[in-house]
């Protein structure tokens, strides 16, 4: 089968940092699916593996953490799919991943793909959907809205970085499924007016002082912060803005986090990492595959949409280093996805 892999951790300048090779199709476990991956979306966290990540001598190392596709062949103890089922889901990290041609996965992480988005767009959502899923309802515990609740009439949140992916279904959950007052940072026009039009209240300026910024609109204190990106930068502006007995939740990877500082406020941390479940294979891992369930049901009744920035083209390796680049360049929004071989 046709895939994209890389032999050493090298720029993405590299040519050889990605490249187009053939490798045998996966063998499927017990509770696997054979997926023929259709399409697929890149994340920061595929630009850090490659980066980091050594592969044994000789072995092929395939990246790829979203994608959608079709059930080819089912393990013996699959019980939720069948051949045919058009699915969609972010894989294990302990596993090869999604860009190559067929994909094997456990059918406790998959979902049902949504119904009224094309495969490009399917792909965007599920790492993303889970991480802000999780971050918010899991981490947070953010309870979510009655139906007769009003909008932006409880507790308020800061999203710090609210146009990246995870943010774009972040400011899309807690505005359409709970009733938290959204202020999302974003540094530059076309992010801020994305976060706005995603269902962010408030708009802010991470480059700019956070605290000044807040009390201007009459905002002193937050309860929650989800900081989502360069979190050893925001961390002690992000303290300072949270009111005593606030929550505190990231996902990325900061060399040094003084969590001393969260003492005198007894602030909370939650650390969210979407991979955790299917690692560990703990007794909820099947949480996800509901999980995504549930937000295929709301993409289909309107309430979700899909995040995609760009189509890159066809999955290679030579539009797979493009993306890579992108990412690494720290001003993408949405999502980037790749369709087909």
């Amino acid at each position: 089968m046709k895939a994209v892999a890389y032999f050493n951790p090298l720029p993405i300048t590299d040519e050889a940092s990605l490249q187009d090779v053939d490798l045998p199709t996966p063998t499927v476990g017990a509770r696997d699916l054979l997926v023929r991956v259709a399409a697929v979306s890149v994340n920061p966290v595929d630009t850090k593996v490659r980066a980091s990540a050594r592969p044994e001598a000789g072995q092929a190392k395939v990246l790829g953490w979203d994608a959608v596709g079709t059930v080819e062949a089912v393990g013996a103890a699959v019980s939720f799919f069948k051949p045919g089922d058009r699915v969609y889901y972010a894989g294990s990290i302990t596993r090869p991943g999604t860009n190559a041609e067929l994909h094997a996965v456990d059918e406790r992480i998959v979902g049902l793909a949504p119904t009224r988005l094309s495969d490009t767009e399917a792909a965007a959502l599920p790492l993303t959907a889970i991480t802000a899923w999780e971050l918010l309802f899991d981490r947070l515990q953010v309870p979510q809205r009655a139906p007769d609740a009003a909008h932006g009439s409880g507790q308020t949140l800061l999203v710090i970085g609210g146009a990246g992916g995870v943010g774009s279904i972040l400011l899309q959950l807690a505005r359409q499924r709970t009733d938290l007052k959204i202020i999302a940072t974003a540094s530059r026009p076309e992010t801020r007016q994305w976060c706005l039009d995603l269902g962010a209240h408030l708009v802010i300026d991470h480059s700019q002082p956070l605290a000044a910024q807040l009390l201007a609109l009459g905002i002193p204190a937050v309860d929650m912060v989800a900081s989502l990106t360069q979190t050893d930068q925001h961390f002690a502006a992000a303290v300072e803005v949270l009111r005593p007995q606030g929550r505190l939740a990231l996902i990325d990877d900061p060399k040094h986090l003084d969590v001393t500082l969260l003492k005198r406020k007894c602030i909370s941390l939650h650390w969210e990492f979407m991979f955790a479940r299917a690692m560990f294979e703990t007794p909820d891992m099947g949480r996800q595959r509901e999980l995504l369930n549930a937000v295929a049901a709301l993409v289909d009744a309107g309430v979700l949409k899909t995040t995609v920035q760009a189509d890159l083209g066809t999955i290679n390796a030579a539009n797979l280093r493009r993306a890579h680049a992108l990412i690494e360049s720290g001003r993408t929004q949405g999502k980037l996805v790749l369709k087909g071989f």
